[in-house]
């Protein structure tokens, strides 16, 4: 069953869980009736506290970034990447786009992703999030139709150092729809630039934590690596964990 929290009397909330067996239907849907959605990998970020650019470390083999989009094109059929340095992602095959208001931070970059993509609707995800999950992906563009934001609300992943604690939504792992455009572009244009400030003008679906652990019981999707011990940490994970679905 669906349990939906109130909405406002104009309908521009929409906060809901959906139950067990909204999920099964999700699982048994085949790839080629999921809704077509851009990719929108942000890679704009100045990376202060890793000391270099973390999306072009080597992660596994690979620069991470390079992951990053791996997963995204295999729920995406359009992928872009926004950056401001355009030259040193060029080599990676995408459409770099740079901010259409630049020094807007990560509302920002999502702005000028969700702008430039052919598609209604965006995935947006940090180009720092090695561990996305297929499913999960998948979910949230499933989840689509019923709002112009998806987004998760998560757990901290496991870790010692962190606890277990509730983290706020997570809007650098989410979906928009076009209809956001209005709203963020004012919220730039007053440089109020919190990610989650434009959010009473559309409507929001929210991802309980308990729907994200039936695809990431550990949600370490939602794992960034900031700093050299957040790095650390990640690579201690690489082989303790099987491939995504």
């Amino acid at each position: 069953m669906c349990d939906e929290r109130p909405t406002t009397d104009d309908g521009r909330y929409l906060y809901s869980v959906i139950g067990h067996r909204s999920s099964v239907f999700f699982l048994m849907q085949s790839s080629d009736s999921l809704l077509r959605v851009a990719g929108v990998i942000l890679a704009g970020g100045k990376s202060r506290r890793m000391g270099r650019d973390k999306a072009l470390l080597d992660f596994d083999g690979a620069p991470l970034i390079a992951r990053v989009i791996a997963r995204v094109r295999n729920v995406c059929p359009e992928a872009i990447i926004v950056a401001n340095d355009v030259d040193a992602y060029a080599r990676f095959g995408l459409p770099v786009v740079r901010d259409v208001y630049p020094g807007k931070g990560s509302l920002g970059g999502i702005f000028s992703g969700l702008h430039a993509a052919q598609h209604e609707y965006a995935l947006a995800v940090a180009c720092d999030l090695p561990f996305l999950n297929d499913a999960l992906l998948r979910y949230l563009i499933a989840l689509a139709p019923q709002a112009d934001i998806v987004i998760p609300r998560a757990h901290a992943p496991t870790d010692a150092r962190r606890g277990r604690v509730t983290l706020p939504l997570q809007p650098m792992h989410a979906i928009y729809s076009k209809r956001c455009l209005g709203p963020m572009r004012a919220r730039l244009l007053a440089d109020d630039l919190r990610i989650i400030n434009f959010f009473d003008a559309v409507r929001v679906r929210v991802v309980a934590p308990d729907e994200i652990a039936r695809f990431d019981p550990q949600m370490l999707s939602f794992l960034n690596v900031n700093t050299p011990e957040d790095w650390n940490f990640a690579m201690s994970l690489l082989g303790t964990r099987t491939d995504d679905r």
